[in-house]
């Protein structure tokens, strides 16, 4: 077991410690870090032995793609074979922020940290820890969501220390993720743009600063290859049983009324403004409709607790699918398994 150091924002000021995590990542080693969207389990993402030892220590298939995670965005020269001027533009307006590129890559960056693709998914973080991070060790991060491959990804210090404590050399206790929700992904490397995984930046604010359509296909569901992470595999699901209920939210309370299977394992999960109709039952509120955000904000944190609370069954009503409420969803119905009930 490796003995983890637990790291405060204030100890990124301390000399010794930012030597140790330079040592750290030049060996290959691990740090988990906060990032505005989800916390990050780092290595080295031009070595392919960091890249090996994110993979064992997520249990994650060595085939789906890592996240370059840099510092300034004069780097993405130094591993994208080319920038068309297209893709500048979002950079210039997102960047700093949570959205991940995807470019043809340079040989730089080993194929271990790009799922064995001849692309790169590159992300500039906004969250000022992250940054701070990334400026001391001096490299670029490969860094997927810090949690254990399928289960929900972690947007807490408590998360990242339950799942990864003994199996890296540093967490870096950042608070509660702002965003909540993973960055939204573009493949740039097409004449026209492909939405690989949606988040916080919407379609329509892509399309907005590019005056142009852009193709969506964040809703495929994938067995080959693919170019981003959360396309592929079984994500962010609870131990429980999870099923998306959609319809009238009457016929869905009288749906769960009248379960005979309904006990004290059974949860329900949902917009605040329902919570009281379902007095019957275990209810965690996710936030109001109108605060859609603080919905997204929540929304791992309610999937994590459904494993503390040890629950056998969960339902989870739909949200409405605008804005930030499409990338909800397509959380949502990941970690249903796609198990869906119209009522």
């Amino acid at each position: 077991m490796i003995k983890t150091k637990l790291l405060s924002i204030e100890d990124l000021d301390k000399i010794e410690i930012q030597d140790q995590l330079k040592q750290a990542i030049n060996q290959n080693k691990l740090v988990i870090f906060p990032t505005e969207t989800v916390y990050g389990i780092g290595g080295n993402a031009l070595n392919e032995c960091s890249a090996k030892a994110i993979y064992e220590a997520k249990g994650r298939p060595q085939d789906n793609p890592l996240i370059v995670h840099i510092h300034d965005e004069k780097e993405v020269a130094k591993y994208a074979l080319s920038i068309s001027e297209k893709a500048k533009r979002l950079m210039t307006h997102f960047w700093p922020g949570p959205l991940t590129l995807i470019f043809q890559k340079k040989d730089i960056v080993p194929k271990q940290t790009t799922g064995g693709l001849e692309t790169v998914a590159i992300r500039l973080p906004s969250n000022p820890v992250a940054q701070k991070l990334l400026n001391i060790v001096g490299t670029p991060l490969a860094a997927p969501s810090a949690n254990l491959s399928g289960k929900p990804s972690s947007t807490m210090f408590k998360h990242v220390k339950d799942d990864f404590y003994g199996k890296v050399d540093f967490i870096i206790d950042g608070g509660k993720s702002t965003i909540g929700l993973e960055s939204t992904v573009l493949d740039v490397t097409k004449e026209v743009f492909v939405l690989l995984r949606p988040g916080s930046i919407t379609k329509k604010a892509i399309e907005d600063v590019l005056n142009e359509p852009i193709i969506d296909q964040s809703g495929e569901r994938n067995t080959e290859k693919v170019m981003s992470p959360g396309m592929k595999y079984t994500h962010y699901k609870p131990k429980g049983n999870v099923v998306l209920l959609s319809g009238k939210i009457e016929n869905i309370k009288n749906y769960l009324e009248s379960l005979t299977s309904l006990n004290s394992k059974t949860a329900l999960i949902c917009a605040t403004d329902y919570q009281t109709m379902f007095s019957f039952m275990n209810v965690f509120p996710l936030g109001n409709l109108e605060e859609m955000n603080l919905i997204a904000s929540n929304l791992f944190s309610s999937l994590r607790e459904m494993d503390e609370k040890e629950m056998e069954q969960i339902y989870i009503i739909e949200l409405p699918k605008e804005d930030i409420g499409y990338a909800i969803m397509n959380r949502v119905l990941k970690a249903a398994g796609y198990q869906t009930l119209k009522l």
